[in-house]
């Protein structure tokens, strides 16, 4: 089947175009360097290029609290216009199928845990990531409209939060795992960590995502929005510890109070997605940490060891 993958060099992205070529699909990698897909010339062109048969829309443009807070109207903007321009090129040119990666910071920011998919309306998101939250949500939106217009069969999915090998190890735009990686790894006796450690996070090993996205694409083709989650809710000080306990760092953590906590709470309900396509995470946190420990020492040449 000849696939397209928006987002295709990314994190997600690359994990899931290896698994897809594994797989024996004739696989279209659309990069950033090549189209923009905030331009709607640009993703007809794309469109044109592929001629795919089934699109998943990974591209987006996010980071953690600091990149959020730095760049809300361009998130704002590149996410929703991403969205938009690549339900109407799936629309102009009958794709059979077309899979969207939401987002879990869509949700409210004080929505009972575990988030479920029918409280997604139910409030609004946590400031520092509302632009880009609002905006994923906008395309979902999209996406329910289009199916009722124009019959396009398009699906949207919110995994929680990814992580794993080839992950975004920048400290100025990374999430919480690998910049705690990063900082544990290459620090000797302390370690400054933003807000106090209370709030929560549910974390998805990233070839679980994968496997979500194609059972989601090949059972299910719905309108309703589904939670991709791993079922574990663990707080950022003891993410912190295990990741210490892992990396062998020994040093201080200290908690910088005056930086901002984020969402106080972020875990999804994933019985919908169990009960729609069978999807399970399968990834327990510490062998997800380890692996991606491995990698990064791996990737930087052995730093840290």
């Amino acid at each position: 089947m000849r696939t397209l993958v928006t987002g295709g060099g990314g994190f997600l992205g690359s994990h899931l175009v290896e698994r897809l070529e594994a797989s024996g699909h004739e696989v279209v990698v659309a990069r950033s360097v090549d189209y923009d897909l905030t331009a709607m010339d640009d993703t007809t062109r794309l469109f044109d290029d592929a001629g795919a048969e089934i699109v998943f829309h990974l591209a987006a443009e996010v980071g953690g609290i600091g990149a959020n807070r730095a760049n809300p109207g361009r998130y704002w903007f590149a996410n929703l216009a991403m969205g938009a321009n690549v339900l109407e090129q799936a629309r102009l040119h009958s794709t059979p199928k077309l899979v969207i990666v939401g987002t879990v910071c869509a949700y409210p920011k004080f929505a009972a845990v575990p988030f479920s998919e029918n409280d997604l309306w139910d409030g609004y998101p946590e400031e520092t990531n509302a632009p880009y939250g609002v905006a994923k949500k906008a395309v979902l939106v999209g996406a329910q409209a289009y199916r009722e217009q124009y019959a396009l069969d398009a699906i949207f999915l919110l995994p929680t939060n990814l992580y794993g090998p080839r992950d975004n190890f920048d400290l100025e735009t990374s999430h919480v795992i690998p910049a705690l990686i990063r900082k544990m790894v290459e620090a000797d006796d302390e370690v400054v960590l933003w807000g106090d450690g209370s709030p929560t996070r549910e974390f998805l090993y990233v070839d679980d995502c994968v496997d979500g996205l194609l059972l989601a694409a090949e059972r299910y083709d719905g309108p309703d929005p589904v939670n991709l989650g791993a079922a574990r809710e663990i707080s950022i000080h003891d993410l912190a510890e295990l990741i210490a306990d892992v990396t062998g760092y020994e040093g201080a953590i200290v908690w910088d109070t005056s930086k901002p906590n984020g969402q106080p709470r972020r875990s999804v309900d994933g019985s919908r997605a169990k009960e729609l396509f069978g999807f399970e995470a399968q990834t327990p946190l510490r062998e997800g940490i380890e692996r991606t420990v491995a990698w990064y020492r791996s990737a930087v040449a052995g730093v840290g060891t």
